[in-house]
């Protein structure tokens, strides 16, 4: 038992782990790449073939343990969907009919409802992020350019408030900057009504910003899935093309939201020295955590050239984080 103890605290149960999970994963890739005649199955097709590559994946990962079983499960789904479903990338749908290709809502299905799924991939990023401390490097770097004028701390905690909101829950993202208005409030005096431009700031941004994206709040993505149901109105909106429209509209009303907060709830301090508190965790999580935000946003607003919509490209950060 001790034994195992200074094993696991050693990092030698990890490496074991990682040793298996390269094992399932070189199997997988050659079961995949295999000629499919050798299967000496009639009638096989390739998306058959990728899906036993899949089964002896989830076989080795399972019996192996390599990685919790239930995480297992949840990136079987995430690698189905974007390997052998209709919203798959279209280079793994090339050249196969669309008949053989799994239905990508039949596959979430055993998961939850697309919608659901939506919503968790943005609850994932923003849990992520607020547990590295990505959050806090990035209300740091991007405050930074505004300078220490009262007015255009004032438009930074906006602007940064309304893109957080694009991509994060509104609510989560006006909770996570709200925590940093407490050093700026020391920083100003009590009877002036800056604090109050400023608090309100965030609400504002948080709710103008939610409009841009279809997973910046939750009656954008119930919205779109109406407008988009082949027994509605069947308009083919994706993530993108909602950003073109909406994008313009949110900067426009975000500048607006500042103008007014500026006049109504002037500053008597004309500056404001800026301190963000909070620990950013300098380790390889975070810049896994920062390069799955970044291609996932990218996945969302690219679903036009890359074939996968916006409900599937939300597993990804689940997948991975799992």
């Amino acid at each position: 038992m001790a034994t195992e103890k200074r094993n696991l605290l050693s990092g030698n149960f990890s490496k074991k782990n990682a040793c298996l999970f390269a094992v399932a994963v070189l199997v997988t890739i050659v079961i995949w790449n295999l000629p499919i005649t050798s299967f000496g199955i009639d009638g096989l097709t390739v998306i058959q073939q990728r899906i036993i590559a899949v089964f002896a994946l989830a076989t080795i990962l399972w019996v192996t343990e390599a990685i919790s079983p239930w995480a297992t499960s949840v990136s079987l789904i995430g690698l189905l969907l974007l390997t052998t479903s209709d919203n798959a990338f279209h280079i793994f749908r090339s050249g196969i009919d669309k008949s053989e290709l799994l239905d990508h809502s039949a596959l979430m299905a055993t998961f939850a409802d697309p919608i659901i799924i939506l919503f968790l991939g943005g609850f994932v990023l923003a849990i992520a992020a607020t547990k590295s401390g990505l959050d806090v490097l990035l209300a740091r770097t991007l405050l930074k350019p505004f300078g220490n004028k009262s007015e255009n701390v004032l438009l930074g905690f906006i602007l940064i408030t309304g893109v957080f909101s694009m991509f994060v829950s509104n609510t989560a993202t006006a909770a996570m900057m709200l925590t940093f208005l407490a050093p700026v409030f020391k920083a100003l005096p009590p009877e002036g009504k800056g604090r109050v431009a400023l608090t309100l700031s965030i609400p504002v941004a948080a709710n103008i910003g939610g409009m841009g994206t279809p997973i910046g709040t939750p009656p954008n993505a119930i919205a779109l899935k109406y407008l988009n149901a082949p027994t509605g109105l069947n308009m083919g909106i994706g993530f993108g093309q909602w950003m073109m429209y909406m994008l313009p509209l949110t900067v426009l009303l975000l500048f607006i939201g500042w103008f007014l907060l500026k006049k109504f709830f002037p500053f008597k301090k004309k500056t404001i020295e800026l301190e963000i508190e909070g620990e950013v965790q300098h380790n390889w999580r975070t810049a896994v955590v920062a390069v799955t935000f970044i291609i996932t946003v990218l996945l969302w607003i690219c679903d036009r050239w890359t074939g996968v919509g916006s409900n599937t490209v939300a597993m990804v950060p689940i997948v991975v984080f799992a």
